[in-house]
């Protein structure tokens, strides 16, 4: 009954709103660079993706409760586009069209198409994204690690197979990844079983980083063979000075404007994203005490 009046001016929300940033902020770090490295993208393209999604989207869309960024979602339609048109510069060709793609539905106001969708249609696509994404990482859970992201497609280039790596993996498993990563799997089912942890507002995505570190540091010192090595670990880009910085910032290739590829994946993206956006965003809307309703258009 008080929800309502909780808000009492434009700036009475700031102290509230600076904390869910922060905790926004904490989880959507590790997650950005978790997404750009499973999609075969440059670490710092993720990085940028958080910021223009926090920033830009988030003072345009309208929407008080949605948090924008890299999705999950479409971490294997990226990872194989990218292989398919060949780099990630013709990848971000690609998005410059998704953007334009959706730009237009939002002009023609096209925001109601997701009624015509049925939720389960939407839910299947992404549980089967899920499914693919789960098999491709349990390699990396496990310590097996040929190639740093993985290949998204079920033949991949090296030969095998979605399953025959699965099978491989049991037979060169990296005792203190292994342990790392089945750990860190049961703590982050522990937490979210414990109604008090769950409302703990520091996020247990943030914590399992923190315990993945720790254990690997313990590991240094007291099991040193188990040790996750550098082979193993994210690599992030570390620049020198600002020009090194700028550096990293890769442009479109603008000469794949022939290649008919781009146009077809950019509209796949498009479509993808602006459906998974709007079922999230409908989502969200329930969950919201507020009862504010987010311009789907937008």
């Amino acid at each position: 009954m008080t929800s309502q009046k909780q808000y009492t001016g434009p700036y009475s929300g700031i102290p509230k709103d600076l904390l869910a940033g922060t905790v926004v902020f904490l989880v959507a770090l590790p997650l950005c660079l978790g997404i750009a490295l499973a999609s075969g993208a440059p670490m710092f393209a993720g990085i940028i993706s958080g910021i223009i999604g926090g920033i830009v989207v988030g003072s345009l869309s309208g929407s008080h409760t949605s948090v924008s960024g890299p999705a999950a979602g479409l971490t294997a339609i990226i990872a194989t586009q990218i292989l398919e048109l060949g780099s990630f510069q013709a990848f971000l060709l690609a998005t410059v069209f998704a953007g334009v793609f959706q730009v237009i539905m939002g002009f023609f106001r096209a925001g109601f198409i997701a009624a015509f969708f049925p939720s389960t249609v939407i839910k299947g696509l992404l549980a089967a994204i899920g499914i693919i994404l789960i098999l491709k990482q349990i390699p990396h859970l496990l310590g097996h690690d040929p190639d740093l992201v993985g290949e998204m497609a079920f033949i991949q280039p090296d030969g095998q197979s979605t399953f025959s790596e699965l099978i491989q993996t049991f037979f060169s498993i990296q005792p203190g990844a292994a342990m790392i990563g089945l750990l860190s799997l049961g703590f982050l089912f522990f937490w979210d079983k414990v109604k008090r942890l769950k409302e703990n507002p520091i996020p247990s995505a943030l914590l399992v980083v923190l315990l993945g570190i720790f254990l690997n540091y313990l590991m240094k010192i007291f099991f040193p063979e188990w040790e996750v090595t550098h082979s193993h670990l994210v690599q992030l880009p570390i620049a020198a000075n600002s020009a090194e910085a700028f550096a990293f910032i890769q442009l479109p290739d603008f000469s794949q404007l022939i290649n008919p590829s781009i146009y077809l994946t950019g509209f796949v993206v498009a479509m993808v994203a602006s459906l998974e956006t709007l079922l999230n965003l409908e989502a969200v809307d329930k969950l919201d005490p507020l009862r504010r309703h987010s311009p789907p258009n937008r």
